[in-house]
């Protein structure tokens, strides 16, 4: 049976979903993370980097509520409000997967959540 994963220091969701789930398998699917501060629950101030970046914490955040690390991912998929922003976004992405680098889809959209300028989801795999 599925389980869901939920853990405080990463954001509530916002709507009718889990954090994550852990599959029978094993394998962690991970909804979409956007730049909430965990505490305060309001998008981080800054520029698309900074809100990368938190996003990208609060992914940690709820693969680590799953017993799992960015070395488990295995695919990212990347939500930009702005194509133009995909070197920012690369480059703090980058400081997350160093060693390891997933298969990775990065797709402009016309909006995103609490208007945020980036998104990021993952699937994980123990291993």
């Amino acid at each position: 049976m599925p389980e869901a994963i939920h853990t405080d220091k990463a954001p509530a969701p916002i709507g009718p979903y889990s954090q994550a789930i852990r599959s029978s398998n094993l394998t962690v699917f991970c909804s979409g993370m956007i730049a909430i501060d965990p505490q305060s629950g309001e998008l981080v101030k800054g520029d698309v980097a900074a809100q990368a970046d938190q996003a990208l914490k609060n992914l940690g955040a709820v693969l680590e509520g799953a017993h799992m690390t960015y070395a488990n991912v295995v695919k990212t998929t990347i939500f930009l409000l702005d194509m133009n922003d995909f070197a920012a976004v690369n480059a703090v992405y980058a400081k997350y997967f160093d060693a390891n680098k997933p298969a990775r889809t990065t797709v402009a959209v016309s909006g995103l959540p609490k208007g945020a300028r980036v998104e990021v989801d993952a699937i994980a795999m123990p291993g």
